[in-house]
């Protein structure tokens, strides 16, 4: 406000409020109500809001443009959230120059060359092909993929996933296949007697003897998994740890060995048909999964009807139908529970929420040592490894983390791999490892000191 006015600026506005607070008549009233009007009407910015004549009448002022006015200042909060959702004058113009397109990694069911090395294992049963993944100077996980799969479509993916190449990084991985179902199979003889479960199981003891191991991690997926848990009952010093997943320990039921059975044969004198192709996506998605990935679906399709050979899949699909029960007892008294016919080792036992299996993982949680196992459902999945890799990885890390295995992260290049020794208790490691990032693996073997990788 000019300084000049001051003295009838402050003579209007006692005038303005004596108007305004003492009625005298009508006609004082309404010339009041104007004044008051004048009064807070908006400044342009550089006069006063109000200029009064010599004869007592205000002086018009000339309202500048919207364009012209400048953003109002907030005062209060309220004003503060009022004024953030208005449009600000000083917003800098944005100029889209380039756009750089990245589309996903399209899933492949192609053999890693450079990741894996294959081995033939000859067995009392035929050959099989075993992958070997990572250092075999590490502790070894053995795989078993399930029906219509291999190790390439069944675990190559998992162990790509960025959450377990670390665990690569503190373990060897041996893929099994089974006779007949590894990538560019030939077909089997037609006088090639098919081994049964047991028989399959069995292999795996030529498996370790083949690479000079003397115990081992174990993670199947369905027949795989079934296979894995009848080695263990049969070796049970072999197994340290066992994660099944989607696993099925009694035998077949008439619906499903009508199903199979009926698959078995138009595989063999069709190939693969649709019938065939749909009771596959079944058994690995379950239902409604063509609403949850369908891009997956596809790949998988394509990888049925192009990659499997029908006649080794009807071979192994008639040894699994014909399998037995794994005959596994809870104990309910805790003084004998070691002499129980279960799992001995500890089991993590899973499946997914939409998968056909859950119940018959829940039969198999109910027949296993609660002290030793636990069942984990996984929500929105039914090929969990596909579809809900990072919640499985990371229950299988801190499975490895409860048998002794464990990785502590800092900030630090190199990564040792300790062994507790009888001079070296665990609190001692764990304050030697603060510094590195270091990858604890505690036995029962006395090494003497920590051997870097």
């Amino acid at each position: 406000m000019p300084s000049g006015l001051g003295g009838s600026y402050r003579s209007l506005a006692d005038d303005v409020y004596k108007s305004t607070t003492v009625a005298e008549n009508k006609f004082n009233m309404i010339e009041s109500v104007k004044k008051a009007f004048s009064f807070v009407a908006p400044s342009n910015g550089r006069s006063d809001p109000l200029i009064v004549r010599d004869d007592g009448r205000p002086e018009p002022t000339i309202m500048p443009a919207r364009d012209n006015r400048k953003m109002p200042t907030a005062g209060t909060p309220e004003e503060t959230a009022l004024l953030g959702k208005m449009p600000s004058d000083s917003m800098d113009d944005i100029e889209l120059k380039k756009i750089d397109l990245q589309f996903p990694a399209v899933r492949s069911m192609s053999r890693d060359d450079s990741a894996v090395s294959e081995e033939r294992v000859e067995t009392a049963r035929g050959s099989v092909l075993v992958a070997v993944q990572g250092d075999r100077a590490k502790p070894a996980i053995l795989t078993y993929h399930d029906l219509g799969l291999n190790y390439i479509s069944s675990f190559q993916a998992f162990f790509n996933y960025i959450d377990m190449r670390a665990l690569l990084d503190n373990f060897c991985v041996y893929h099994v296949n089974a006779p007949g179902q590894e990538e560019g199979a030939v077909p089997l003889p037609d006088d090639f007697e098919y081994p049964t479960m047991d028989e399959l199981s069995e292999q795996l003891m030529f498996v370790l003897s083949h690479f000079g191991l003397r115990h081992v991690i174990g993670l199947g997926v369905g027949a795989g998994g079934n296979i894995l848990a009848r080695f263990a009952l049969a070796n049970p010093e072999k197994v340290e740890a066992l994660c099944l997943i989607n696993v099925v320990s009694t035998q077949a039921g008439w619906i499903e060995w009508g199903y199979q059975k009926m698959n078995a044969r138009y595989l063999r004198s069709k190939g693969m048909t649709q019938g065939v192709l749909d009771y596959l996506m079944w058994h690995h998605f379950g239902r409604g999964t063509e609403e949850r990935n369908h891009d997956l679906v596809q790949v998988y399709r394509n990888y049925f009807e192009r990659q499997v050979n029908p006649s080794n899949l009807a071979l192994f699909i008639d040894s699994y139908v014909r399998r037995t029960d794994l005959k596994l007892t809870r104990e309910l008294e805790p003084n004998r529970r070691k002499e129980s016919a279960t799992l001995q080792m500890p089991v993590m036992n899973i499946t997914g929420s939409l998968s056909p299996h859950v119940d018959d993982t829940v039969t198999l949680n109910g027949r296993l040592d609660p002290t030793n196992s636990s069942w984990m459902k996984i929500s929105d999945c039914g090929m969990v490894l596909e579809e809900q890799p990072g919640k499985v990885a990371e229950a299988f890390r801190l499975f490895l983390q409860g048998q002794g295995y464990g990785m502590i992260k800092v900030p630090t290049a190199r990564l040792f791999d300790f062994t507790r020794s009888a001079s070296l208790d665990d609190s001692d490691l764990l304050s030697h490892a603060h510094w590195s990032n270091a990858s604890i693996h505690i036995t029962e073997n006395p090494i003497s000191e920590a051997v870097a990788c």
